[in-house]
């Protein structure tokens, strides 16, 4: 929070859009003999949809805007469906398709099911994406697909077309349905299928197995294990059988199946890590606070950009070698460790001003480079950040991309709440997070700035209860896990809005934390944990009556 304290909580986070997929491949294309489109209605001029298929209902056929003839697609995305429209057609293996399309919209996307996808930004005009795929040794089928993202309004697309040879050698009869459809086991994350064999007068290649409309997975056998599923919940699952020719069967019968419930495995992280700021705040000795109330962590604050995607501390001391390390030094050589936070309330920020997820996801591994980190903290706060719906999915992209490349990285959001839990921005925040399969492993609050209100150790709680309960319908955990992934970043003494956390409160707060057993406890920050009673809000000390270093005893206090 940064104005006259440096750091300043926005209680707004915004939408989280954009997730760009490129998979990589060098393709040689068909000769130009074999070109022709073989997708079925590629310009939407038969007035209808069909064969293409739309998740939610909600693909249209209209007349304006179009790019080419008279129709086009209009797929309405809305806050939680990207408005999908698929078409499987017969392919042969081993051989080159490009696949192209024009779209209008805010972040359109085009691409093959389980191969290369690519996609623009294009709110007001038509513009071309194109990208090229080869088939496997046995594949007979591709699904091609178009959409939008998650609430960025209706996309167009139109005249798209799959050029290569045709599949199918003429075979057009399907095959017969599967039978017997029955769930065999489960568990809190998998369901496991087995069904009867069907019959086709080719041969059947595949059977894919749906999960209501979307497909999760292909089999060659008549049994399958469906993963990646949430504890807790109810799925309902089909199976269709797929020749060589990419001909599909009808469904099978339908088995609904609940998950178990989540374990309440801990996550095995906890943290007790308030703010310490080298560049503000007459920043006190880390060792001598250490000395003091035995805490063992720091959150350091603030890495931003110094200009060309590169990281610094606070945007202008050197990444290394200055006052930030020589802290970083003494709080590791009294046995400590530290978490950077990245953002903040102001400055110029790596999140906004990277040019891609990957660009972000190197200047942040530059920091994990240099200082060996176990834990990193994205602060998300302002307009730049949490009102920018590039920036957002741009931020869960590159925390994932360092999750995967640092084996044992602990990746940390911290955000704004209202006193009764997250905001129609934070609960888009965690549903992206969710949807992206980002892997974050604590989401942190921040509940102060509300508004006014006294009683800070209830509006703490009820904020920390309501992101709990966010938690568990996203991710389908039960109590304890969802518990497990939950941060408190509190005020010490006066907020900005002059809501005042005493050190009984804050007391009352660490042991609500043990209690139910959260993941990370802070507070901004060491350099106001001294007291000046009637000092007001500002950068070094807290404006109440208190000991110096007394929350952050209390804060050392915190389990996990």
């Amino acid at each position: 929070m940064r104005n006259t304290l440096g750091r300043s909580r926005h209680r707004l986070l915004a939408l989280l859009a954009t997730a760009a997929l490129a998979m990589a491949g060098a393709i040689a294309l068909p000769g130009t003999a074999q070109a022709a489109n073989v997708l079925t209605n590629p310009g939407f001029e038969s007035g209808s949809l069909s064969p293409w298929s739309c998740t939610g209902n909600l693909g249209s056929v209209v007349s304006s805007p179009v790019h080419g003839g008279s129709k086009a697609l209009a797929g309405a995305a809305s806050s939680s469906d990207t408005a999908q429209c698929t078409q499987t057609v017969a392919v042969q293996p081993n051989t080159a398709y490009s696949l192209s399309g024009w779209v209008r919209g805010s972040y359109v996307y085009l691409g093959v099911t389980g191969g290369n996808s690519t996609w623009t930004t294009s709110p007001s005009a038509y513009s071309q994406l194109t990208t090229s795929f080869t088939t496997g040794a046995s594949q007979t089928s591709a699904t091609i697909y178009v959409h939008g993202w998650y609430a960025q309004g209706t996309y167009y697309a139109d005249d798209i077309s799959l050029d290569g040879p045709g599949g199918g050698g003429g075979d057009t009869q399907a095959p017969t349905a599967p039978t017997g459809l029955t769930s065999t086991g489960k568990t809190s994350s998998s369901v496991s299928l087995s069904w009867g064999a069907s019959t086709d007068n080719v041969g059947v290649t595949a059977y894919d197995i749906y999960s209501g409309a979307n497909q999760v997975l292909s089999v060659s056998g008549t049994s399958g294990t469906v993963s990646g599923l949430a504890a807790s919940t109810a799925y309902t699952f089909t199976v269709k059988a797929r020749d060589a020719a990419g001909n599909t069967s009808a469904a099978s019968n339908a088995v609904s199946v609940t998950t178990s419930a989540g374990t309440g495995g801990n996550t095995g992280f906890t943290q007790a890590a308030p703010y310490l700021y080298e560049g503000w705040g007459d920043p006190p000795s880390p060792s001598t606070v250490m000395s003091a109330t035995g805490i063992k962590w720091f959150t350091m604050a603030f890495v931003l950009d110094s200009g060309g995607c590169t990281p610094a501390w606070d945007g202008s001391r050197a990444l290394t070698g200055g006052v930030d390390q020589t802290a970083i030094n003494q709080i590791r050589a009294a046995g400590g460790d530290i978490v950077p936070s990245f953002g903040g309330w102001q400055g110029s920020k790596l999140g906004a001003n990277c040019s891609s997820a990957s660009a972000l996801a190197g200047a942040l591994q530059k920091v994990i480079s240099a200082y060996g980190l176990k834990a990193i903290d994205m602060d998300i706060e302002n307009t730049d950040e949490f009102e920018n719906e590039a920036v957002q999915a741009k931020i869960l992209t590159a925390l994932k991309t360092v999750k995967a490349n640092n084996p044992g990285l602990r990746t940390i959001v911290t955000f704004g709440t209202s006193t009764t839990g997250p905001t129609y921005y934070g609960n888009r925040l965690i549903e992206q997070a969710q949807s992206l399969n980002a892997g974050i492993d604590v989401f942190t609050i921040m509940p102060f700035d509300f508004g006014g209100g006294s009683d800070m150790y209830g509006n703490t709680v009820a904020a920390a209860e309501g992101l709990k309960t966010k938690l568990k319908s996203t991710f389908g955990w039960d109590d304890a896990t969802a518990y497990s992934h939950i941060g408190i970043s509190g005020m010490n003494g006066l907020s900005d809005q002059s809501e005042t956390t005493t050190p009984a409160i804050w007391t009352q707060i660490r042991d609500w934390s043990n209690a139910h057993h959260i993941a990370r406890l802070a507070f901004w920050s060491v350099n106001r944990d001294r007291g000046c009673a009637g000092g007001g809000v500002v950068s070094n000390c807290s404006g109440i009556s208190q000991n110096t270093w007394q929350f952050t005893s209390i804060t050392a206090g915190f389990t996990g």
